[in-house]
């Protein structure tokens, strides 16, 4: 009599087990659950391609520091700093609205058109 209770007893365990372990396997397979793991891995896809893009740069900026140390090149400039030496032409460097300048060069003259 013990045997059989033992093995109603297991049998029923086993099955509720199963069956609790198929459920869950179809909850996963839903079309809800698959779009949620599906955007879960996006996200994380996409998380890593920024650490890798970020990786990327700092080694970039790592070496663009080491081929400026061994060619000797200072810091690059901050294009945005002003100083004097890239400051703005004054008014009266700048040549006036309606006037022409050109440059002279070998054998040319002053006079545009001394052809015509």
């Amino acid at each position: 009599m013990f045997r059989r209770a033992f093995w109603f007893t297991t049998g029923a365990a086993a099955g509720v087990w199963a069956t609790a372990k198929v459920q869950r396997k179809l909850r996963s397979l839903a079309p809800d659950a698959l779009a949620v793991r599906a955007a879960d891995k996006a996200v994380q896809g996409g998380h890593r391609l920024k650490d890798f893009a970020l990786d990327v740069r700092a080694g970039m900026a790592q070496r663009e520091g080491e081929l400026n140390d061994a060619l000797g090149i200072g810091a690059t400039p901050d294009p945005y700093e002003a100083d004097a030496s890239r400051a703005l032409p004054t008014q009266a460097s700048r040549p006036q609205l309606g006037s022409v300048q050109h440059r002279q060069g070998p054998g040319r003259s002053h006079d545009r058109n001394e052809d015509h």
